[in-house]
């Protein structure tokens, strides 16, 4: 959803704003709505981070991170999965994570939610590409796919259960297929 504004704002002024729920983002000088995670969102989100932090952050190769606002090029989008190379992870002085992210993730997942635009989401996964994003991953979980851009090659569309889904060099140890990803929405 576009909020209709009565006059053109500008990134600082979006950032001056409090945060909403479900969160807002600012792309081409508009406050577009997230929409809020549902059911099997939130589920492929938690199961993925968990699995993705399992491998990597032990290691202190890379963290992965929920939700995520992060702010760079003039826009200020919040990724379901940002995940940094740990010597890239903003810091506070005192080393702890800082609060305010001003780059590109190293990698990007974005979960299509029902109500959400796939070009949308795919135009943020492509400017994440070209501020230095090494992967981006779009699942779609009515459709049981998964989409992976990278800058270097041309966009991958998965869609058999047993497909393994590419990963950036720094996650080299982490193997996830779609049939595990999509395993995860199953109750019974």
């Amino acid at each position: 959803m576009v909020q209709i504004l009565a006059k053109p704002i500008t990134l600082t002024e979006f950032l001056a704003k409090p945060e909403t729920k479900p969160a807002s983002e600012f792309i081409d000088g508009q406050i577009i709505t997230k929409p809020m995670p549902q059911g099997r969102h939130s589920t492929i989100q938690g199961e993925l981070l968990r699995v993705i932090n399992a491998v990597v952050k032990p290691s202190r190769t890379a963290w992965a991170f929920p939700e995520l606002r992060c702010t760079f090029a003039d826009r200020s989008t919040v990724q379901d999965i940002a995940v940094f190379k740990w010597e890239r992870i903003p810091t506070n002085d005192d080393g702890t994570v800082a609060d305010k992210i001003l780059i590109a993730p190293d990698w990007t997942i974005e979960i299509l939610s029902t109500d959400q635009s796939s070009s949308r989401v795919t135009r943020n996964i492509l400017h994440c590409l070209n501020h230095g994003t090494e992967m981006g991953w779009l699942i779609d979980p009515s459709e049981q796919m998964v989409f992976v851009h990278t800058a270097q090659q041309p966009t991958q569309c998965l869609e058999n259960t047993s497909d393994f889904i590419p990963v950036p060099s720094f996650g080299q140890e982490l193997s996830i297929t779609l049939g595990q990803i999509f395993g995860w929405l199953q109750v019974n």
